[in-house]
């Protein structure tokens, strides 16, 4: 078989093939074979059928439709294999397939052309010394009040309170009806013995302070406005009034913030081990926080170091890798994802996240290519201790311990390169929240909330 490539735009190689005239009588008469067997020819029993009758009642040209049709795919795979070709990806066919039946001679040479997409060659820009910002995330001592606050409360005990008016933080027992501000009775706005915690952001606002001050076996109208943001939009905004009935009244009462309560809650001994324990804990996060933060945005500059062709292939598998992770998150949300990825939503979908998926791509082979260059390099020790980690979590489950050992591989050397790029970048630290919006969440990246819109959209409709 004789063989000559080509390099095509967006990472494309162009192939002319040869095949012999031996292949092209092979597949002719693989072709009449199959028909002898095949063809329901009256006064024929078959696979008895003359090779001249197939001919007169299928006609030379159905013939060698069949014998073409045969002979592309295993040639186009044999054409790749010999010549080494990378190719990712379906081939696809430049030929006229009618011109080529047309030129079809059994025992003759014949010559079509075909295009494979092969792996995207990278040219980098400058990635030392890269400068970035990113939101430094400081650690807060009140974290650490506030957590141990939220544990106190998870342990406390509640006791009935005697002798004094509701105030905020009990828990007040209660019957209430409401009605909008003509008189309409709000579906769902009724309850008997109904406990609501005097906490803002516990209830609705208005109805939690108009609470505040009963005694008791009070009866009270409380005049509510719903928040504008509130989950019915038919309520959202609405003047409202409650009558309430005070049955109950109860309160927290906080365990005592000691040695006991420590050990308790942890294990340590005493209050002053639990507590530093938890500064550390909240100190690291923030460092760990701020070492991601640093870490994305040097992601994000490389998208702009690399430049590269590329393959609509590893577009489109990057584009369905962007969807599959949304519809795994959809599914532990609950969602029904079969009603949400429909015909209808993909392409729209898929059209939104490919500038998403094409800087990925970009990110991969920028990151692959800087490893490449610096030799950085993951130890054989590294992935066996990454395995000998991640496979107990996966007990039960059928492992192609290869397929792990270079997926381990590859993210190691991911973290290791990018470990790299900080250690060499220009890094300036801004305080948390003071990057612009689009660069502050880089969870959701536009295209992605884009889809999620669409989603919405479906699920509305």
């Amino acid at each position: 078989m004789k063989v000559t490539q080509e390099k095509l735009e967006h990472s494309r190689i162009g192939l002319q093939i040869e095949v012999t005239g031996d292949q092209t009588t092979k597949y002719y008469e693989q072709a009449i074979k199959k028909l002898t067997t095949s063809a329901n020819i009256p006064g024929f029993r078959k696979g008895k059928i003359p090779r001249q009758v197939i001919l007169q009642r299928m006609g030379q040209t159905q013939v060698k439709a069949m014998a073409l049709e045969a002979l592309l795919e295993p040639s186009i795979n044999q054409a790749i294999e010999q010549e080494s070709v990378p190719a990712i990806g379906n081939y696809q066919i430049t030929s006229d397939f009618d011109k080529l039946l047309e030129t079809y001679v059994p025992g003759q040479a014949l010559t079509f052309g075909a295009t494979v997409d092969v792996p995207p060659t990278v040219t980098l820009g400058t990635y030392t010394g890269l400068a970035v910002k990113a939101e430094e995330i400081v650690y807060d001592p009140a974290q650490v009040d506030d957590f141990i606050d939220r544990q106190r409360r998870e342990k406390a005990t509640t006791i009935p309170v005697v002798g004094r008016a509701a105030k905020l933080e009990d828990i007040a027992v209660v019957d209430y009806e409401g009605k909008l501000a003509d008189g309409t009775l709000i579906d769902g706005a009724q309850a008997d013995d109904f406990d609501i915690e005097l906490s803002e952001g516990k209830f609705i606002s208005d109805l939690v302070h108009g609470i505040v001050g009963m005694n008791v076996g009070e009866t009270r109208e409380v005049n509510v406005t719903f928040p504008a943001d509130y989950p019915r939009e038919d309520l959202a905004a609405q003047p409202a009034i409650f009558n309430v009935v005070l049955k109950d009244l109860k309160e927290q009462e906080l365990p005592a913030l000691d040695d006991d309560f420590a050990k308790e809650a942890s294990d340590f001994d005493t209050l002053t081990e639990y507590r530093e324990s938890i500064v550390t804990r909240f100190q690291e996060q923030a460092k760990k926080s701020t070492d991601q933060n640093i870490i994305t945005a040097i992601e994000t500059a490389l998208i702009d170091v690399a430049q590269a062709d590329l393959p609509e292939t590893a577009i489109e598998r990057e584009t369905m890798n962007i969807l599959n992770q949304m519809a795994n998150q959809f599914s532990q949300y609950g969602m029904d994802v079969n009603k949400l990825f429909t015909r209808e939503t993909i392409p729209k979908m898929k059209e939104n996240c490919r500038t998403d998926a094409i800087s990925n791509i970009k990110q991969q082979l920028a990151i692959a290519e800087i490893a490449k260059q610096e030799n950085i390099t993951v130890s054989d020790e590294d992935i066996a201790a990454k395995m000998s980690e991640i496979i107990p979590q996966l007990a039960g489950e059928n492992i192609d311990e290869n397929r792990l050992r270079s997926f381990i591989t590859e993210d190691l050397q991911k973290e290791k390169t990018l470990e790299w790029l900080k250690e060499h970048a220009q890094i300036e630290l801004v305080p948390a929240g003071s990057l612009k919006a689009a660069d502050e969440d880089e969870a959701t990246s536009a295209g992605e909330s884009e889809a999620i819109d669409i989603l919405a959209e479906a699920v509305t409709e």
